[in-house]
């Protein structure tokens, strides 16, 4: 695999095992089946406790189960789910990032007790409710309310674009707080079956085909008191959360542009035209080099990023950065690899035109490339360019 200035030298034998247990699943378990899949705009749902039972569900937590690794192995585990495929790796990435990770950092003693054994073996799925019909790039104007009621809170409202809807037992469903002054944001365990809520799948997708999004629709949903995430308020929460997963967003997108790469090079040395391998002709090379380059960079980025999480030095800038240019660098490559591949490369039969498809999705979601730049540009000037 592509590594051109051996950043895997430097991984213990914990990072290594792990890149290489996920990387064994993913060649044996997920590549066989996942281009059907994404036809077919199904989730292998039969891996997902396996998937728990190797562990690969929030990782890099510690307590409940949780083996709590390295950031880099949690980042190289994120780049091999990738690389088999980003819905693949938005389900684990959500499961973790966004749903165990609040209630983690967020959530009582009695939550934790109760979810993240369960969430982290895959006995248990859940999801996360913020990206509403209205409000996307502008989630503090979110709609969702709740307002109290005897013991507890009734919630209603409505979230879109949510992964794992349709099959979540539990959501991380965050509304504004009606009864409080200033209706400040605040997170709630909302259990899919709870009465009132509805999770309609989202179908006849053009991307992220093989991942299972859907809807959450809360109409007078009551919740108890104890399902309110108690230490946190305000828009801290989510995008604390968004910053977790997009850290891991950053790694998976240089799975996906490395696995095109590495099928581009294959078929290039296999292709024979005009009497040999079209690996020969200069424009071939051109295009695998540039590729190479580019993911290296990215690779780069993302292994600083781990070293800053790890010394608690990382920014949620920094990981915007990461996110803008890495998935960027694959949606490009992974376009460029489908060009070596000629005509069989629109077949499901390889992995370049999936993979380029799928991050159109990731290019757009947990902060489109156009919000992560201003972000960046108001880090860089000082002035903010939206409210």
């Amino acid at each position: 695999m592509l590594d051109y200035v051996e950043l895997g030298a430097d991984l213990d034998a914990e990072e290594r095992m792990i890149r290489d247990t996920a990387r064994d699943f993913v060649e044996e378990r997920v590549k066989p089946d996942i281009g059907e899949h994404w036809i077919e705009g199904t989730f292998p749902t039969d891996l997902i406790g396996e998937m728990g039972e190797m562990g690969f569900y929030a990782p890099n937590l510690e307590g409940y189960g949780l083996p709590g690794v390295s950031e880099t192995a949690y980042g190289l585990l994120m780049q091999e789910l990738e690389a088999g495929d980003s819905g693949l790796r938005s389900m684990a990435s959500v499961q973790g990032a966004l749903v165990m990770y609040p209630i983690h950092a967020f959530g009582s003693d009695e939550q934790k007790e109760e979810w993240l054994p369960r969430l982290g073996t895959g006995e248990a799925v859940g999801c996360f409710g913020l990206t509403e019909p209205n409000h996307g790039s502008d989630p503090s104007s979110m709609e969702t309310r709740a307002e109290r009621e005897d013991r507890g809170y009734l919630l209603n409202g409505a979230k879109t674009w949510i992964t794992n809807s349709p099959i979540a037992d539990v959501a991380v469903v965050w509304a504004r707080d009606r009864s409080a002054d200033d209706a400040p944001v605040r997170g709630f365990l909302v259990e899919t079956d709870r009465d009132g809520v509805t999770t309609n799948k989202l179908d006849e997708k053009l991307s992220l085909r093989a991942s299972i999004t859907g809807e959450i629709a809360l109409n007078d949903v009551y919740v108890p008191e104890e399902n309110v995430l108690p230490n946190v308020e305000g828009m801290k929460g989510p995008l604390s959360c968004l910053t977790q997963a997009r850290y891991g967003i950053a790694w998976g997108a240089v799975g996906a542009a490395r696995d095109a790469f590495e099928t581009a090079r294959q078929y290039a040395l296999d292709r024979e035209q005009f009497g040999g391998p079209i690996a020969r002709f200069q424009l071939q090379q051109r295009k695998l080099a540039e590729m190479a380059t580019q993911i290296t960079t990215s690779q780069l980025l993302a292994h600083r990023l781990a070293e800053l999480k790890e010394r608690g030095d990382l920014r949620p800038q920094h990981v915007s950065m990461a996110k803008r240019n890495n998935v960027r660098m694959a949606r490009d490559q992974s376009r460029i690899a489908r060009e070596i591949l000629g005509g069989n490369g629109i077949t499901a039969d390889y992995s370049p035109m999936r993979h380029m498809a799928n991050l159109e999705t990731v290019y757009t979601y947990e902060g489109t490339h156009d919000i992560h730049t201003l972000i960046l540009g108001a880090d860089l000037t000082g002035i903010q360019a939206f409210q």
